[in-house]
This record gives C-alpha cells, sequence and structure tokens, in this order.
C-alpha cells in the first residue's frame, strides 16, 4: 500500500510538473529573447496619438520597457541584444475588444467551433497581444487555454474572458442558453464568475429585467456587461446600466417604428430604420448624448460588417485586396474558404449596402467627437470572412476610412481597448514602465496605414516572435481547430 500511495505522489508530482513546463515548441517561433533588448533607429508610434517619434532607441528589460529616448543620445549596454529597426515602426501591441476564439462553421441553424489550436497564434501573429473574448461559446476550453498561454504552454495572446452569452428566449443558434428569466441570469453571472469570467455579453434576445439582473450581479462583483443588442435599445439599455455596446450603430433597434418592449424586430427592419437615421436629427444625437453621459462605450467591428455586404471594389470600402486577402484565405480550411467566397458571391456588386456601412461609420465618429470612448474589435463571425488578427489589422485600416487619422485609428485599437479594461497601466501604449507589448512593422502606418499589415516581430512580456512563422503554422486549420 505505500508502495502504491509512493507512486501515485509521483505521478500527481509528475503532471505538476509538466504543467509548469514551458512549450517546448515555443523556441521555433523566437526572433529576440534577452533579459536585456535594445530597438534601435526605430520609429515609435506610443499608441496615445501623438505624432511618432523618428530614430528612437528602445531599451527592455525583463520584460518591460526600460527605456526610450532618441537614438542620438541614448547608451545601449554592452550585453543587451541589439536588433537595428532603422525604416521599421513599432507600435503597441493591439488590444482586441470583440475577438472570440472562435468561427462559424455553418449549417442550419449555424454552428459555430472553438479555434483553440489556430487563432491564438494569428491572433499574436499579427501584432494582437490582448484579446477580450466577447461571447464564448465552450467556455471551460477558452478558460483552459488562456491559463495554458499564462504557464508558457501555448502561443498566444494575454486573454480576457467573457462567459457564455446572456440570450433570452429565441436564439438563433444551439450554442447558447437561453434564459428563463432574471434570476437565471444572476445565476449564470455568478456562476461564471466564480470559474474565472471577468465580463458578460448579453445578446439579441434578452429582456430588460434579464439584462437589469445580469449588471446589477455583474457590478458587484466589479464586472462589467456589454452587450450585441435588439430586444434593448441603446438608450434603454445606458439607463440600465451597461458597459458597453457591440457593432457600433448596426445592432441599435430603437429607431425600429413601433417597436414593441423586449421584442427584436428583426435584421430588415433595423437595417430600413438605419437606413433612413438621420444622424444630424434630435433621435441620433439624444442616444449619442445618453451613451456619453452614462459613460457607455461602444465597439467597432467594422471588418465583418464590409465582408457581409460590400460588394467588391478597387479601392476604398470593400476592396478586393481586403476582401481576398490571400494571405487569410490560406490559413482557411478548404470547406472554411468554399463557404466564404460562395457568400461573397453572393454579395450584388450593385449593393447600396456601402451606405450603410458609411453611416455606422459616421456614428462612430459622431460617438467619439462627442467624448465617447471607441474600442475596436474584430468579431470572427458573420459570413466565415472575417479571420484572428487579419481582421484586427483591417480594423484599423477601416477606422482610417471612417474619418480618423492613422494615430487616432491605432489608438482607439490599442490605448482605448486597455482604458475600458483597466490596464492602461501596464498595456496599450508604448512608455516605459509598460509591459514590452509590441509590434513591429515595415514602414510607417501613419503616413500609409496599409503599412500596419506588414507585421514582423511582435512582442509579448518582450519576447519576440516571429510573425510569418506562427502564421505559416497553422495554414489550412482555420474551420478546423
Amino acid at each position: 500500500m505505500k508502495i502504491l500511495i509512493a507512486l501515485i505522489l509521483l505521478f500527481s508530482l509528475s503532471i505538476a510538473a509538466v504543467a509548469q513546463t514551458p512549450n517546448p515548441e515555443r523556441q521555433q517561433f523566437i526572433r529576440a529573447e534577452a533579459s536585456l533588448l535594445a530597438l534601435t533607429h526605430v520609429r515609435v508610434i506610443d499608441g496615445t496619438g501623438a505624432a511618432p517619434s523618428e530614430d528612437q532607441t528602445l531599451l527592455i528589460s525583463n520584460g518591460k520597457i526600460q527605456s526610450l529616448e532618441a537614438s542620438a543620445t541614448a547608451k545601449v549596454p554592452a550585453d543587451a541584444q541589439v536588433l537595428d529597426l532603422k525604416g521599421y515602426t513599432v507600435l503597441p501591441g493591439l488590444v482586441g475588444m470583440h475577438n472570440h476564439m472562435f468561427f462559424p462553421m455553418g449549417g442550419t441553424p449555424p454552428m459555430y467551433s472553438n479555434m483553440g489550436s489556430s487563432f491564438p497564434r494569428l491572433y499574436l501573429a499579427n501584432g494582437v497581444t490582448t484579446i477580450r473574448t466577447t461571447g464564448s461559446v465552450a467556455p471551460f476550453t477558452d478558460l483552459e487555454i488562456k491559463r495554458l498561454i499564462d504557464a508558457g504552454r501555448m502561443i498566444g495572446p494575454k486573454m480576457h474572458i467573457t462567459a457564455p452569452y446572456l440570450e433570452g428566449r429565441g436564439s438563433f443558434t444551439p450554442v447558447m442558453h437561453e434564459l428563463t428569466g432574471p434570476e437565471d441570469a444572476r445565476r449564470m453571472v455568478d456562476f461564471w464568475a466564480d470559474e474565472g469570467a471577468t465580463s458578460y455579453k448579453a445578446y439579441m434576445n434578452i429582456t430588460r429585467d434579464e439584462l437589469r439582473a445580469a449588471v446589477e450581479e455583474a457590478h458587484k462583483r466589479g464586472l462589467k456587461v456589454t452587450g450585441h443588442l435588439c430586444s434593448i435599445g441603446y438608450r434603454e439599455a445606458a439607463e440600465i446600466g451597461i458597459d458597453d455596446l457591440e457593432h457600433g450603430l448596426f445592432a441599435d433597434s430603437e429607431f425600429v417604428p413601433n417597436k414593441q418592449p423586449d421584442q427584436c424586430p428583426g435584421g430588415g427592419a433595423m437595417q430600413t430604420s438605419l437606413r433612413q437615421l438621420d444622424l444630424n436629427g434630435d433621435a441620433a444625437k439624444e442616444t449619442i448624448r445618453t451613451l456619453v453621459a452614462k459613460k457607455v462605450a461602444i465597439t467597432s467591428t467594422l471588418p465583418v460588417f464590409e465582408a457581409a455586404g460590400a460588394p467588391l471594389a478597387q479601392s476604398g470600402i470593400g476592396a478586393a485586396s481586403a476582401l481576398l486577402n490571400p494571405r487569410m484565405l490560406n490559413v482557411m480550411s478548404t470547406d472554411a474558404r468554399v463557404r466564404y467566397l460562395t457568400a461573397r458571391a453572393r454579395v450584388s456588386p450593385t449593393s447600396d449596402y456601402v451606405s450603410l456601412l458609411r453611416k455606422a461609420m459616421d456614428f462612430e465618429r459622431a460617438f467619439v467627437q462627442a467624448g465617447g470612448l471607441l474600442l475596436a474589435g474584430l468579431d470572427p463571425t458573420g459570413n466565415g470572412g472575417i479571420v484572428a488578427g487579419f481582421g484586427d489589422l483591417r480594423e484599423v485600416e477601416l477606422l482610417v476610412e471612417a474619418g480618423f487619422t492613422p494615430l487616432e485609428a491605432i489608438k482607439i485599437a490599442s490605448f482605448n481597448g486597455a482604458k475600458f479594461l483597466g490596464e492602461e497601466a501596464r498595456i496599450g501604449s508604448v512608455a516605459v514602465g509598460k509591459q514590452a507589448d509590441l509590434m513591429i512593422v515595415k514602414g510607417n502606418p501613419a503616413a500609409n496605414v496599409a503599412d500596419i499589415e506588414k507585421v514582423e516581430i511582435v512582442f509579448k512580456d518582450g519576447v519576440g516572435y516571429d510573425s510569418e512563422k506562427l502564421i505559416q503554422s497553422v495554414q489550412g486549420l482555420v474551420g478546423i481547430r
């Protein structure tokens, strides 16, 4: 018996040791790793909206930014690993605020599966060093992936886990639990907070009483609630106390004539109402005023709407180079790629959908001009044309299409997300004392925002990963795992 107990103890200790062992595969993806790193002669876009600083030297020590000064006067320690980055730009790692770990798999009703192998690498490869999952269909998987990444056993971004959807009766997909009332909403909030979730997402058919219960329970724990709404209008949600609203203007049903309380009027009615909405009218202005006054953030997810309805064009919204990006298509499985291209083929070249997309962009800009906090994400759902990481970079480009400067767009996609998460003292901008969560791109995104796609190295906690090697490692996996 003593021998058996000893063997069991030895086995338990070995399992614990394995759980703490860094992923041995990790080394092949690393471009730079040292206790002291110097990035020299690099342009710095710090993520605060400030003008770029030219020819800088950034010193990284033990995962944090130790110093940042002009290369002409910077002192580089003799024992530092040096990367000469002339012609390159360093930016803060992006903070993705609508970045699921799952992907649409097709079917009727539609189904979704977690991409636990491909998505973590693709987010990090494209410069997204922190994500909020913003709705989960496999919450235990998301939590375990986070723990593995935090332990160094998987490669991926820092993760803030959102609990399963808080959806009311009438869900369009069986991957979501349908709430039975306010007490069920409270129960879900408490259960998933105990499991490690740090935020919640209300969905399209939730009732006002269910949302109110969820918000109250989450706020008791110091946690936040966002929402992709339909049954509840934005002003109603703001009065209830919601913290964030997903998809900008697209999910606001309050402008639908004769909308019934707690009822989603459907996508067709909402699109019609939004097409007719005057952004300079009293109703739209009152919505923006209410959201700003109640400190409700908005998350922009322009790529998923561009992919769904914008016709292919030579430039601007719906550009073929974005919607048919070969690097993105190559990471998809054959099935996923065919499903997406088939969906794209159904989009009419004469569609006037772009006018609605433009109005949504104008709404986001008006919200920011009024003092609102705009966040950025990609939402890898829709018709399957939005893939982890690639969509985050496209979001920055589309924010520029919306009228923001490249520097403003980068701030929205980095610092603003960090601020909403309460992490701005650690991440979200390039500053001395912060974590070295950085992306290195060839060129100058401040002058040409498309250069943001030229990611070569991504630093997370001071470790520099090779972007292209990470992307190549998951070729053909999106849509499988």
